[in-house]
């Protein structure tokens, strides 16, 4: 059973920053796909960053060069490095996984993951 624990969301004024981590668990195999997501009530799950087993990344074009996604093997922890952030980024972040490969173009895909974390709270104010 595949477990992810997100952490390091919070309030921030614009123009200000946030880490938030992504701890996971139970999974042996180095051949994930992982990713963040993110929702605001009332809409779908948004795609913000992907990363590829092999190293690829893929932004939102939302991100233009604001975030930075990035994975610790020997703490098997994925990260999101949020800079300048703007009221708009405010939203429940979430942590996904997909055990396997998938296509590049489809890493912004919530269908494509199957293990989700519990969510973190992300809100910026003006």
């Amino acid at each position: 059973q595949v477990q992810l624990v997100e952490s390091g969301g919070g309030s921030v004024q614009a123009g200000g920053s946030l880490r938030l981590s992504c701890e996971v668990s139970g999974y042996i195999e180095r051949n994930l796909c992982m990713g963040w997501f993110r929702q605001v009530p009332g809409k779908g799950r948004e795609g913000v960053a992907g990363r590829h087993y092999d190293g690829t990344t893929k932004y939102g074009d939302f991100v233009k060069g604001r975030f930075t996604i990035s994975k610790d093997n020997t703490k098997n922890t994925l990260y999101l490095q949020m800079n300048t952030l703007q009221p708009e980024d405010t939203a429940m972040y979430y942590c996904a996984v997909r055990t396997g490969s998938t296509f590049y173009s489809l890493l912004l895909y919530s269908s494509e993951y199957n293990y989700w974390g519990q969510g973190t709270q992300v809100t910026i104010s003006s």
